[in-house]
């Protein structure tokens, strides 16, 4: 072999052994340093990393936020009837070293199956101590916030964090369904009636504080018009006083012109009077006249 070919396979071992040495750590990613598998280092940055040949290696793990969406499975509540529930969380690698130990080489199907039936634990607890009819119409989210709670921090050891946890569908089999609506429908008819009883109690009420007080307004009215009316009627009576005084004859006049208006001329109105009668006096004092 000549020289030329010796270095050129002295360059290719170099390069194979630089290539071996090197390797990147996407920042999407958590990586493990291993040393004949045992772990040397799990905080490794994301970038471009060295390690020795042939003697370490990496794996490398998903650090974005994974999805779990379960199969429908049923739970027995708290009146021995089953619901069926879908439910779905996300989660993510917290700590690489724990989650690669917790499930037996970091395989993501084994973390899920281990999130899963913890989901399924959490809510066969939380249903059995709820009726139907709680967990359908606002105890929601106290199931909820009770699983995520309590798997947070069984997940923790298993190097997990659980970022969400949400209920899908709440749902229940055929064979229960028409009771449970019938019952809740009854449940809501006696609130409504509860609300209309009270309503119209209320609108009793009311109803009589403000005919007491239209009574009283009334009655208010009432006996300041007649004080006017008094007031009106006696500075009438003082103007005439006076009038009568200034003219007695004029007065009389007035007054007599005053009764002919309202009452002669009336349709439908008879008055049988003597013709030699005071009514008629200026009617006569005006025949006398040339």
């Amino acid at each position: 072999m000549d020289i030329k070919n010796i270095l050129a396979v002295v360059a290719g071992a170099l390069a194979l052994l630089l290539y071996s040495s090197v390797y990147t750590v996407d920042q999407r990613e958590k990586a493990i340093l291993f040393k004949f598998r045992e772990i040397v280092n799990a905080d490794i940055k994301p970038g471009l990393n060295f390690r020795m040949p042939f003697i370490t290696t990496v794996s490398k793990f998903p650090a974005t936020v994974q999805t779990l969406a379960s199969r429908p499975e049923q739970f027995l509540t708290g009146e021995k009837k089953y619901v069926t529930v879908d439910f779905f969380l996300k989660w993510r690698i917290e700590d690489v070293s724990a989650f690669y130990r917790s499930t037996g080489g970091g395989r993501i199907p084994d973390a899920e199956n281990r999130l899963e039936q913890l989901m399924k634990d959490g809510l066969r607890n939380e249903f059995s101590r709820r009726t139907i009819q709680e967990a359908l119409s606002g105890e929601r989210g106290s199931i909820l916030q009770g699983v995520e709670s309590k798997s947070k921090e069984v997940a923790k050891q298993l190097g997990i964090e659980i970022v969400d946890v949400r209920v899908s569908r709440i749902d229940f089999p055929d064979t229960v369904s028409d009771s449970v609506y019938n019952r809740m429908r009854s449940d809501r008819e006696r609130v409504a009636q509860d609300f209309r009883s009270r309503g119209q109690e209320e609108g009793a009420k009311i109803e009589a504080n403000a005919n007491r007080e239209s009574t009283i307004i009334m009655a208010e009215a009432y006996k300041e018009a007649e004080k006017i009316r008094g007031e009106g009627d006696a500075k009438a009576a003082e103007i005439y006083a006076q009038a009568y005084q200034q003219d007695a004859e004029f007065y009389s006049f007035y007054r007599s012109l005053s009764a002919y208006r309202n009452t002669i001329g009336k349709n439908g109105d008879v008055m049988v009077l003597e013709p030699t009668s005071e009514f008629f006096r200026y009617f006569k004092q005006q025949a006398l006249q040339p």
